[in-house]
Protein backbone atom coordinates (compact mmCIF):
# COMPACT_ATOMS: atom_id res chain seq x y z
CA UNK A 1 0.00 0.00 0.00
CA UNK A 2 1.60 2.87 -0.86
CA UNK A 3 0.44 6.42 -1.88
CA UNK A 4 2.10 9.65 -3.51
CA UNK A 5 1.54 11.24 -0.24
CA UNK A 6 1.91 8.40 2.26
CA UNK A 7 5.22 10.32 3.40
CA UNK A 8 3.37 13.79 4.26
CA UNK A 9 1.88 12.32 7.54
CA UNK A 10 5.23 12.11 9.46
CA UNK A 11 5.65 16.02 8.32
CA UNK A 12 7.79 15.17 5.44
CA UNK A 13 7.33 18.18 2.57
CA UNK A 14 6.66 16.82 -0.81
CA UNK A 15 9.47 15.89 -3.90
CA UNK A 16 7.99 18.09 -6.04
CA UNK A 17 4.69 20.38 -5.44
CA UNK A 18 1.66 19.15 -7.07
CA UNK A 19 0.65 20.68 -10.31
CA UNK A 20 -0.53 23.77 -10.50
CA UNK A 21 1.49 25.36 -7.25
CA UNK A 22 4.54 26.59 -8.14
CA UNK A 23 6.72 29.48 -5.86
CA UNK A 24 5.14 32.68 -6.11
CA UNK A 25 6.28 35.35 -8.69
CA UNK A 26 8.08 38.44 -8.24
CA UNK A 27 8.57 38.18 -4.51
CA UNK A 28 11.98 37.94 -3.53
CA UNK A 29 13.82 36.72 -0.51
CA UNK A 30 12.86 39.23 2.72
CA UNK A 31 15.66 41.69 3.33
CA UNK A 32 16.28 41.69 6.98
CA UNK A 33 15.27 44.39 8.93
CA UNK A 34 16.09 47.31 6.39
CA UNK A 35 13.58 49.38 4.98
CA UNK A 36 13.14 48.38 0.77
CA UNK A 37 14.95 51.11 -1.41
CA UNK A 38 12.99 54.32 -1.63
CA UNK A 39 10.79 53.93 1.34
CA UNK A 40 9.67 56.77 2.60
CA UNK A 41 7.19 56.49 5.93
CA UNK A 42 4.03 58.47 5.72
CA UNK A 43 3.88 61.81 6.90
CA UNK A 44 3.77 62.90 10.60
CA UNK A 45 4.47 59.36 11.84
CA UNK A 46 8.53 58.99 11.47
CA UNK A 47 9.95 55.58 10.87
CA UNK A 48 8.67 52.29 11.93
CA UNK A 49 10.06 50.88 14.57
CA UNK A 50 13.04 48.44 13.82
CA UNK A 51 14.39 50.83 11.31
CA UNK A 52 16.46 53.20 13.90
CA UNK A 53 14.03 55.46 15.41
CA UNK A 54 11.95 54.24 18.64
CA UNK A 55 8.24 53.71 17.77
CA UNK A 56 5.49 56.33 19.69
CA UNK A 57 3.37 55.37 22.61
CA UNK A 58 -0.65 55.32 23.15
CA UNK A 59 -2.32 58.35 21.97
CA UNK A 60 -2.81 60.86 24.62
CA UNK A 61 -5.89 60.17 26.83
CA UNK A 62 -5.41 56.32 26.73
CA UNK A 63 -5.03 54.65 30.10
CA UNK A 64 -1.58 52.58 30.37
CA UNK A 65 -1.17 48.76 28.72
CA UNK A 66 -0.47 47.88 32.28
CA UNK A 67 -2.76 47.88 36.17
CA UNK A 68 -1.39 47.87 39.33
CA UNK A 69 -0.49 44.74 40.87
CA UNK A 70 -2.80 42.76 43.36
CA UNK A 71 -1.62 42.62 46.84
CA UNK A 72 -0.61 39.02 47.55
CA UNK A 73 -1.75 39.17 51.16
CA UNK A 74 -5.41 40.00 49.64
CA UNK A 75 -5.23 37.10 47.70
CA UNK A 76 -3.50 35.23 50.68
CA UNK A 77 -6.46 36.11 53.22
CA UNK A 78 -9.31 35.15 50.60
CA UNK A 79 -7.48 32.06 50.74
CA UNK A 80 -6.70 31.50 54.05
CA UNK A 81 -10.46 32.36 54.92
CA UNK A 82 -11.62 29.04 53.77
CA UNK A 83 -8.62 26.96 54.94
CA UNK A 84 -8.30 28.42 58.38
CA UNK A 85 -10.23 31.40 59.31
CA UNK A 86 -8.33 33.46 61.70
CA UNK A 87 -5.33 33.34 59.29
CA UNK A 88 -7.50 35.09 56.61
CA UNK A 89 -9.05 37.14 59.20
CA UNK A 90 -5.67 38.61 60.37
CA UNK A 91 -4.37 39.02 56.75
CA UNK A 92 -7.60 40.93 55.32
CA UNK A 93 -7.22 43.13 57.88
CA UNK A 94 -3.33 43.66 57.41
CA UNK A 95 -3.68 43.54 53.24
CA UNK A 96 -6.30 46.45 53.60
CA UNK A 97 -4.05 48.22 55.54
CA UNK A 98 -0.95 48.06 52.77
CA UNK A 99 -3.38 48.60 50.00
CA UNK A 100 -4.16 51.87 51.84
CA UNK A 101 -0.72 52.71 52.02
CA UNK A 102 0.60 51.57 48.30
CA UNK A 103 -2.18 51.86 45.81
CA UNK A 104 -2.53 48.08 44.79
CA UNK A 105 -5.53 46.36 43.61
CA UNK A 106 -7.06 43.74 46.07
CA UNK A 107 -8.91 45.50 48.63
CA UNK A 108 -12.29 43.93 47.44
CA UNK A 109 -10.24 40.36 47.90
CA UNK A 110 -8.82 41.45 51.28
CA UNK A 111 -13.00 42.98 52.43
CA UNK A 112 -14.01 38.90 51.61
CA UNK A 113 -11.47 37.52 53.17
CA UNK A 114 -11.84 39.61 56.51
CA UNK A 115 -15.83 38.86 56.35
CA UNK A 116 -15.56 35.11 55.48
CA UNK A 117 -13.04 34.85 58.47
CA UNK A 118 -14.89 36.41 60.91
CA UNK A 119 -17.85 35.29 60.04
CA UNK A 120 -16.62 31.47 60.40
CA UNK A 121 -14.10 32.24 63.23
CA UNK A 122 -17.50 33.58 65.10
CA UNK A 123 -19.51 30.58 64.08
CA UNK A 124 -16.46 27.99 65.72
CA UNK A 125 -16.04 30.12 68.39
CA UNK A 126 -19.53 29.81 69.10
CA UNK A 127 -19.43 26.40 68.43
CA UNK A 128 -16.87 25.82 71.06
CA UNK A 129 -19.03 28.04 73.56
CA UNK A 130 -22.16 25.61 72.88
CA UNK A 131 -19.62 22.43 73.56
CA UNK A 132 -18.52 23.92 76.89
CA UNK A 133 -21.96 24.63 77.97
CA UNK A 134 -23.30 21.01 76.60
CA UNK A 135 -20.47 19.27 78.71
CA UNK A 136 -20.94 21.25 81.75
CA UNK A 137 -24.56 20.56 82.20
CA UNK A 138 -24.51 16.72 81.42
CA UNK A 139 -21.15 16.53 83.74
CA UNK A 140 -23.67 18.10 86.67
CA UNK A 141 -26.48 15.96 86.09
CA UNK A 142 -28.83 18.80 86.08
CA UNK A 143 -29.63 16.96 82.64
CA UNK A 144 -32.48 14.50 83.01
CA UNK A 145 -35.02 13.44 85.65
Amino acid sequence: MSTSDENLYRGDAPATPPPGYGAPTGYGPPAGNAPPPGYAPPPGYGQQPGYGQPGYGPPPGYPPAYGRPTNTMAILSLVLAFVFAPAGLILGIIARKQIRQTGEEGAGLALAGIIIGGVATALFALLIIFWIIAFATLANGSFGP
